[in-house]
């Protein structure tokens, strides 16, 4: 794919949506990073489902450590792996009080010294949270990003560094949410829905299906 096509489709992408949010729920960075963290392998609807009851009752590091493994579970209990993440969630707010004054750290360095903090995770914060621009590839966007032609690779890390590096940096921002949005709704695994896509007339998908 050329670099005029890929402009076009983001320019295509901005006028149709042009404020793109996570769909997670959250009012704090903090908050932002649990529903990341509770996020991997789970929908994003399941997370807020939780975490709406979660997050009024503990939404700090502190509050969430007071709460214990067991009562933190109950609140969890309907995400998957979520014996896993609750302990993930602990640590890491211990790691968070004491060596980071409870507060999210800006580099990814600190981020993904986190238990339960992967690559990805800290890219959505770094992007979503303090504006940097970085490209959160999780499935929908591994995907799409073969389909379309826009950036291809073998593996998720492969992808990535395509897309930061092809993007236009006027983008960037909000690359990623763009990106998630078209394959959880639009560009979708088994069968596109090319008939009703904004960028059909620039995809590359060769064997295109209309619903």
């Amino acid at each position: 794919m050329n670099k005029q096509k890929r402009q076009l489709i983001f320019e295509k992408f901005r006028e149709n949506n042009p404020s793109p949010k996570t769909e997670l729920n959250y009012s704090s960075v903090f908050e932002l990073l649990i529903a990341v963290m509770l996020s991997a392998q789970a929908t994003d609807v399941s997370v807020n489902k939780a975490t709406d009851n979660l997050f009024p009752v503990a939404n700090t590091p502190e509050t969430i450590l007071a709460l214990g493994l067991e009562k933190l579970k109950s609140y969890i209990k309907t995400i998957g792996l979520f014996n896993s993440k609750a302990a993930n969630v602990l640590k890491t707010c211990e790691i968070l009080i004491q060596q980071h004054q409870s507060q999210v750290p800006h580099s990814r360095s600190d981020l993904e010294a986190l238990p339960g903090v992967g690559r990805k995770t800290a890219n959505v914060v770094l992007n979503t949270a303090f504006g940097q621009p970085t490209m959160a590839v999780d499935t929908h966007i591994f995907r799409i990003s073969n389909r379309i032609g826009i950036a291809k690779g073998k593996n998720v890390r492969e992808v990535e560094d395509k897309l930061v590096k092809v993007i236009p940096k006027e983008f960037m921002q909000d690359a990623h949410h763009w990106l998630i949005l078209h394959g959880r709704y639009t560009c979708i695994a088994r069968k596109p829905r090319c008939g009703s896509c904004a960028i059909e007339d620039l995809c590359e998908f060769k064997n295109k299906n209309s619903d």
